[in-house]
């Protein structure tokens, strides 16, 4: 729960920063703080990294 309250202010930190400097380029911070919550949940899965991504990229 506290990581999605973190992500939503950086989402809004991101929109007010963006809107107050008029620059569309703070509208990349939250895509990439996803990003990178993805990359390290998958990192800190208990099993082999190699493992973890066949069975993630190999699900139909």
């Amino acid at each position: 729960m506290l990581i999605l309250f973190f992500i939503l202010l950086i989402t809004g930190g991101s929109l007010f920063f963006a809107f107050k400097k008029k620059r569309p380029q703070f509208l990349l911070v939250p895509f990439a703080s996803i990003f990178a919550y993805f990359i390290v949940e998958i990192i800190l899965f208990p099993a082999p990294l190699s493992d973890t991504l066949k069975f993630i990229f190999g699900l139909r």
